[in-house]
């Protein structure tokens, strides 16, 4: 995949100044063609000017530990038999963000489950705060959100260190990240300003959809896309 070079040094240092998590800052505008290994037709936001994958784009390979199955994954594993939906997070998200990113995913997962899609689909969400994202946090962090662990088809994932997870999403994903100890959360050590992203591929490895503002959209939306995309 072409990495793009969107960001310059001054938008990253402006991006990362703001504590939490953020929105729609990468994105692009312009016109799209439809692409022939993509079941949607182009979005109406183009974002192929963006520093992160887009729609057309075949996603980056990246494999992470998953610790709650005791497995390493990679985001290619699924090419050709699996649509994915994937998102990155840490549980002491401050604000909100990451639940609600975690909750879109859940939602696909039980209407896969309902719709008899299931093992047609999978769900990753890669932490990039393993300091504090411990085996035992992500599983009792399941266990709040309601995730089916049992479905077989919810990965987990937690780099071995933060060095590791900032590369994978800075480099790899192409969404600038930075740890923040001078933040605004006095019972926090530290946060990330980071960016509520969805990232939808199909079984083919290419990126049908972007959700930037991802927490913004109907949980609905994104489930209605994903059936589409499984069950072309």
């Amino acid at each position: 995949m072409d990495r793009r070079t969107y960001l310059g040094a001054a938008g990253i240092a402006g991006l990362t100044s703001v504590a939490g998590c953020l929105g729609g800052a990468l994105g692009g505008n312009g016109e799209n063609a439809g692409h022939p290994d993509a079941v949607l037709g182009p979005p109406e936001q183009d974002l192929s000017e963006a520093s992160h994958p887009s729609y057309g784009d075949e996603f980056p390979s990246v494999s992470v530990p998953d610790p709650l199955a005791d497995e390493t994954v990679s985001t290619d594993q699924f090419e050709g038999d699996r649509t994915v939906l994937l998102t990155v997070f840490y549980t002491m998200c401050p604000d909100g963000m990451c639940p609600q990113l975690i909750l879109r995913l859940r939602r696909a997962q039980e209407v896969a489950a309902q719709e008899g899609y299931g093992d047609d689909a999978a769900f990753l969400a890669m932490t990039f705060d393993p300091e504090r994202d411990t085996e035992s946090e992500l599983r009792t962090y399941a266990n709040e959100r309601s995730i089916d662990l049992d479905a077989g088809n919810w990965h987990f994932l937690r780099p071995e260190q933060y060095e590791d997870a900032k590369a994978i999403v800075t480099d790899d994903f192409g969404l600038p990240l930075e740890k923040r100890h001078d933040n605004d959360y006095e019972k926090l050590e530290y946060s990330f300003p980071h960016f509520p992203y969805i990232f939808l591929i199909n079984e083919q490895g290419v990126v049908e959809r972007v959700y930037p503002k991802a927490t913004s959209r109907k949980p609905s939306e994104i489930v209605d896309d994903f059936e589409t995309v499984v069950t072309a």
